[in-house]
């Protein structure tokens, strides 16, 4: 299908929005303080240094610097929202983002800006009503500011409504890794151990084709998430997920398929240091691949047209 290899890269940008249903405002917000403060500027600055166009699918809060905390226009249970402020930027960092959103657009190398849900609802479990108006909030936000959002990553990784993304004039998605333990039909336990048995093995992840899903909407599977080091995953040694990366570069560059890496800005703040080393030999290896012309560095968006 391709001339050469591809390289992308997809970012989950959410900041707090991301753990809110599960753990609450508080569960999350020192590591999303980090993220403000200490990651996204030197991952913005590392992504200029090796001229990568990642995909920053952003949830559509933090579009916003403040707000009332009731959003009227998501047809969705109020307790969704019961723990927004609904203060602004300065008192509530981790919950708003147009600062960060102005930093994506303005970086020395063009990223693409795709959507990642309006509240980060999580679309293979709420009805059509609530998924559409996630949908129209997030346009409508982005258009505000002159932003055609293209690309989409389902909250979580769980699909669903894939027909609105066509309707709301989306163009991509990025679907899950095509590996067993992606099912549901395996217990989650199972699947997290076999995905830790595959990264501390070094195994080559997947590398992907588009799939038309018909209408002018391609989904583009993950091939691997760069996860983070915190819990039972900081005894993994970053070398290993380097390593897994590096096999998935090599093997799009020989069979000119797609190696998608994907991770949230948020999986950097544990063991940061180690993190963006790791990050910068993913980064280093591809661009030597591009430099030896198997190699090119495409977001998602830039797949689908």
């Amino acid at each position: 299908m391709f001339s050469k290899g591809i390289f992308t890269l997809s970012l989950d940008f959410e900041l707090i929005w991301g753990t809110l249903d599960i753990f609450g405002p508080n569960g999350f917000k020192k590591a999303c303080e980090i993220e403000r403060e200490r990651v996204i500027d030197r991952l913005l600055n590392l992504l200029a240094e090796f001229e990568v166009p990642a995909t920053w699918c952003i949830v559509g809060h933090l579009f916003l610097d403040h707000c009332d905390g009731t959003h009227p226009e998501i047809n969705v249970d109020r307790q969704w929202f019961q723990h927004d402020p609904g203060t602004d930027v300065s008192r509530d960092p981790v919950f708003y983002g147009r600062d960060l959103v102005e930093k994506i657009r303005h970086c020395e190398v063009p990223q693409e800006i795709g959507c990642h849900s309006f509240s980060h609802i999580i679309f293979g479990e709420c009805g059509r009503e609530t998924a559409a108006s996630e949908l129209a909030a997030s346009t409508s936000i982005a258009h505000e500011v002159g932003i055609d959002l293209k690309s989409f990553v389902f909250p979580r990784n769980v699909v669903g409504h894939i027909d609105l993304l066509r309707e709301f004039g989306f163009r991509c998605y990025r679907g899950p890794e095509p590996v067993w333990y992606e099912s549901d039909r395996w217990p989650q336990a199972l699947r997290r151990i076999a995905h830790l048995a595959n990264v501390i093995l070094a195994n080559t992840p997947p590398v992907v084709d588009p799939i038309d899903e018909g209408g002018d909407l391609w989904n583009i599977p993950g091939s691997m998430i760069y996860f983070p080091s915190h819990g039972m995953r900081r005894y993994i040694p970053t070398s290993r997920r380097v390593r897994r990366a590096v096999r998935g570069l090599d093997a799009a560059a020989r069979e000119r398929r797609i190696f998608h890496l994907w991770f949230h800005p948020t999986n950097l703040v544990d063991e940061i240091e180690s993190m963006f080393e790791g990050l910068t030999k993913i980064l280093s290896h591809a661009r030597i691949l591009r430099d030896s012309g198997r190699l090119e560095f495409r977001p998602m968006g830039a797949l689908a047209r």
